[in-house]
This record gives C-alpha cells, structure tokens and sequence, in this order.
C-alpha cells in the first residue's frame, strides 16, 4: 500500500498482505450501494431457512430472470443446498422497519434452525410457491431455479432464477412498471454491516444521441 497526495493506492500484491475482515469489507464496500434482499428456502424436511443477501442482479426481462451469487459450497450452505432439493425460493425486499432482524439472519444457525423463529420475522406462504416469503417485506418475489454456473477463480456459484410471483402494493408502482423503492421504504447495503435509505434524485427519460434527457418523476 503507498499513500500519494493523501490517496491510498492498493496494488495486486496488497491484498494477500490485508488483514482479512478489512479486505473483505473494503472490496465488498467499493461498488457502492446494492439491493438488499431475504433470501427465503425451505428444505425437503419442511425446514425454513432466511438469509440476508445483498448480490441480487437482473439477468432478462421476458422471461424474467434474476440473479444471485452465493459463496462457495465447499461448507455448509443452507440456502443453496435448499435450492437444490426444491428448487424454489423467494427475495423479500428488506425495509428500514425491520433491517436489523434482516441482519441477524447472518449469523450461523444449525441446520433446521429457523431463522424466521429466531429473528421473529414472518414466515408466509403463496399458491404455487413452495419456499417461504417473508410477511413484513413490502416487495416479494418468488422464483424457481433456472441454472447455476461454478465460478472457477474462487468457487463462488452464480445462480439463476425465473421469477414466477410478484406481489407488491399498487402504491408502489408508477404507470410505467417502475417499482418505487423510496416509497416502499427499501434498505440499501453497503460492505457487511452498513444500511442506507434510499431518495430520489430524479428519473430520467430514455437516453437519445440527439435529444437531452429530462425529468419523468412524478
């Protein structure tokens, strides 16, 4: 690491050197604010699982599909290995009312520790979807594993699915299909442990080469 005119520059080689939970939240902080989700499973025992995630991406349109990297499997992973066995799952929106229950479904529970029980969240089920959404969350989606993909530089797995339920407020959704996060009060996450709330700047018109873009918010 040098320090140049007050600016940290970081090299290759200075990250093998970092003390690991500083490296982990410095690279996991540096993208910028991402969408926090609950990720919610259920096993082939009935057992329910919730786990926070903040890798969540958009993969297509139509049909839907989203994406999710998981960490590598080479311990136990509840939320993946529930994946597999059912194929179903659910991402819950996590809002500013309930963040820090959100976050305490990062601790490590048994297997069949319910972290629904443990967190005091509710677990809620939907017709046609056999993993569990989560009561509070404003914004829940249900999905079914499509594929997955093994990264091979450091075993993390890139999961995909489609998305075969919706259910959000009809406050919630401005006339062209946007989903209003502000309104639904949705938390951000930065690094490991940072939560943010969200505001409009603006929303902008679809970008021209020959026409500048204006404001289509409300």
């Amino acid at each position: 690491m040098a320090l140049e005119n007050n600016l940290r520059i970081y090299r290759s080689e200075d990250f093998a050197q970092m003390d690991k939970r500083y490296r982990t939240q410095l690279v996991n902080s540096m993208p910028g604010i991402k969408a926090l989700n609950l990720v919610g499973t259920r096993g082939e025992d009935g057992a329910e699982n919730l786990a926070v995630f903040n890798s969540i991406f958009h993969v297509g349109a139509n049909p839907p599909y989203l994406g999710m990297v998981v960490r590598p499997d080479s311990v136990d992973r509840h939320t993946w290995q529930n994946i597999q066995a059912t194929g179903s799952y659910t991402l819950n929106a996590v809002g500013a009312d309930f963040y820090r229950k959100a976050h305490q479904t990062s601790a490590r529970y048994e297997k069949g520790e319910s972290e629904f029980l443990e967190t005091g969240l509710l677990a809620v089920y939907r017709q046609g979807v056999v993993a569990p959404f989560v009561g509070e969350s404003a914004i829940k989606m249900g999905l079914e594993l499509q594929e997955f993909h093994r990264v091979e530089c450091n075993g993390t797995i890139v999961v995909v699915g489609k998305v075969v339920y919706v259910e959000l407020g009809e406050d919630l959704l401005f006339e062209d299909g946007a989903v209003d996060l502000v309104k639904a009060d949705a938390v951000g996450s930065v690094g490991l442990d940072g939560y943010v709330s969200a505001a409009w700047l603006d929303r902008l018109s679809y970008a021209k080469p020959d026409k500048a873009a204006t404001s289509i918010l409300p």
